[in-house]
């Protein structure tokens, strides 16, 4: 989802977030927030923050999230929290932030404190829950899934946030735009091309919002995809609610599908039937998900340029920003043209 920079707080320079957050610095702040670690230090597969599996020396692990800097303001960090304890409350299975201690309190945020801050650095604090990936070709377990994405928005409904991103075409995708055409990102032989594909795609989206009468916006996971729900004997539960945001409920099953359209549907219909056993779907909404990918490309071509000084990117993505990818999404988009232009002529399905 498009972020917003904390103004209120310095932070470090945007081409090395994190070059000071060294293991000793990590192990150091932990302990000044009543997490004394025991030496063990993991850090965890994460781009946009730096996550931390800490052993501790009772024996036992956390996970500590470090925020990127001017990502999430204070405000919007501690709703994301305060989201993850309603829902524990109501028996939604999440991973949900622990209390911090601090001597120096004016360095605690929230009620009850679950975020500590050292200067630029934010940190949270997570119990370790283990799992592997949902089996999402079984039946049974995609239904189990949407019961439990039932319940998230049950809880989701009661309220709207004050101050996390609404997902829409203009926060997630224009703005999007607009932001890698004004700083130059695009080869200037591909501009032309992929910014009139780009537009189309939009406009497209936009005519989906809009044909969607009445649709409700509700407090979502935001980034339901299977990397984010960890399976167990117990079922599923549901990890990293940091691009939580609002938006419609569809938002949270499409990033499930895969395979063909049959195959696609079939799972859609798997995970909504245990779904709708706990709260209503508006069927409606079905008309989102191709509007909702063709956001995703583009907010995650700005996403990867908005990040390229950090060093952990060109390293991760180094297929990114040439004149092959642009032009290869630009081929993307103009396939979810087609996509979108047939689906708005058709039922809302596939």
């Amino acid at each position: 989802m498009p972020s917003m920079p904390d103004s209120g707080a310095p932070h470090a320079t945007a081409d090395t977030p994190f070059a000071e957050l060294t293991p000793d610095r990590v192990l150091d702040t932990l302990q000044d927030f009543g997490v004394f670690g025991d030496g063990r230090l993991l850090q965890l597969n994460s781009y946009e923050n730096r996550v931390f599996q800490v052993g501790l020396e009772d024996g036992g692990m956390v996970v500590a999230k470090f925020y990127r800097p001017g990502r999430w303001t204070t405000d919007q960090i501690l709703e994301e929290h305060d989201f993850a304890h309603e829902l524990l409350a109501a028996e939604v299975p999440v991973v949900a932030p622990l209390t911090l201690t601090c001597a120096d309190e004016s360095r605690l945020r929230g009620v009850p404190p679950t975020l500590g801050c050292d200067g630029d650095i934010r940190v949270a604090v997570c119990p370790r829950k283990g799992g592997r990936g949902p089996e999402l070709e079984d039946p049974e377990v995609l239904s189990w899934i949407g019961r439990f994405l039932g319940r998230l928005h049950s809880v989701g409904s009661r309220r709207a946030f004050a101050y996390r991103t609404t997902l829409g075409v203009e926060q997630t995708g224009r703005q999007a735009q607009r932001w890698l055409l004004e700083n130059d990102i695009i080869p200037p032989d591909q501009i032309r091309p992929w910014q009139q594909a780009c537009e189309q795609a939009l406009d497209l989206a936009q005519a989906a919002f809009d044909r969607t009468d009445g649709l409700t916006l509700r407090r979502l996971h935001g980034d339901c995809h299977i990397g984010n729900i960890l399976w167990t004997p117990d079922g599923p539960h549901f990890v990293d609610l940091d691009d939580a945001c609002m938006g419609p409920a569809v938002q949270d099953f499409w990033m499930l599908l895969s395979g063909d359209p049959q195959q696609r549907q079939a799972q859609l219909y798997a995970l909504l039937d245990g779904y709708e056993s706990i709260i209503d779907f508006d069927w409606h909404e079905l008309r989102l998900i191709e509007a909702l990918r063709a956001l995703r490309m583009v907010h995650h071509s700005a996403w990867l340029a908005r990040r390229w000084h950090d060093p952990a990117f060109p390293a991760a993505f180094p297929w990114f920003g040439n004149g092959t990818y642009w032009q290869q999404q630009t081929d993307l988009l103009r396939q979810q043209i087609e996509v979108m232009q047939e689906q708005a002529q058709d039922t809302p399905w596939p």
